[in-house]
């Protein structure tokens, strides 16, 4: 099995949460990870996508509905139930395609969408940031961009070639068509499950009236505004998307014991 070889970071316990990274890599949810493991009684599973930071990409992963498929195959292999799927990025892009799998009432209670790309909205369409030098990416990507702008000359080799790798590995997933799946959005009608869409004020790559129709899109969506964040709102403002997590899977779990509340 795939999912048997996969490289995760588990950490924390009580509630469960399965924390899937976008494009900008592991690094770009790991802080997060920790915060809501550390701060809640939760448990929270972070897998990084097969191809990011050097991890091998077995044969046969080849698209985001492949690795949807591939974090339901997890959840089940762990026996894992009533689990609040967090995604950023094309992570909310594959949250919202496992929410499309017929399996995924019986694993997931709820799911919360970051700044999420996946679906084809008109008149917004998503920035295409392939080969965008960082300076650029910064300034899209951040309400505060000069906090963290990255020299890329002052980074060591290694890192260059790992981010350059991580670049073609998104491309690999997700980039035919670019950052969408066509089908995506009018399957999203018949997701029943609750599902909570935060954005980032300043983001750049995909604008809030962007996520506003990835919540009419789904069933059961509620989209909040993030002020002083731009496409990444768990790195620039982690406590305030901790919270706004955690009251949503809390609000929408199966399993109501005191200790998990």
């Amino acid at each position: 099995m795939i999912a048997n070889a996969l490289t995760v970071d588990d950490r924390g316990s009580g509630r469960s949460f399965l924390l899937l990274h976008g494009g900008a890599g592991p690094s770009s949810v790991l802080p997060f990870a920790r915060l809501l493991a550390t701060s809640r009684p939760a448990h929270v599973i972070t897998p990084t996508i097969p191809g990011f930071d050097g991890t091998p990409r077995p044969a046969g992963l080849d698209s985001i509905a492949d690795l949807a498929r591939t974090w339901l195959d997890m959840l089940e292999e762990r026996d894992l139930h009533d689990v609040t799927v967090l995604g950023s990025s094309i992570g909310g892009w594959t949250a919202a395609e496992m929410l499309t799998d017929p399996r995924a009432p019986e694993r997931i209670s709820s799911a919360v969408l970051l700044d999420a790309v996946g679906i084809l909205v008109p008149g917004h369409p998503i920035r295409n940031v392939a080969g965008m030098p960082l300076e650029q990416l910064a300034d899209l990507s951040y309400a505060e961009p000069d906090r963290y702008r990255i020299d890329p000359a002052a980074l060591p080799a290694d890192r260059r070639a790992q981010l350059a790798r991580n670049a073609a590995t998104l491309a690999h997933y997700a980039s035919e068509p670019y950052m969408h799946d066509p089908t995506l959005k009018d399957r999203l009608a018949a997701v029943t499950l609750p599902v909570s869409i935060l954005w980032g004020e300043a983001d750049g790559v995909v604008p809030p009236d962007y996520g506003r129709a990835y919540a009419s899109a789904l069933g059961r969506g509620e989209f909040t505004l993030i002020r002083g964040a731009g496409h990444l709102p768990q790195v620039e403002q982690p406590d305030v998307t901790r919270d706004l997590v955690w009251e949503w899977a809390n609000r929408h779990a199966n399993t109501r014991s005191a200790e998990l509340r």
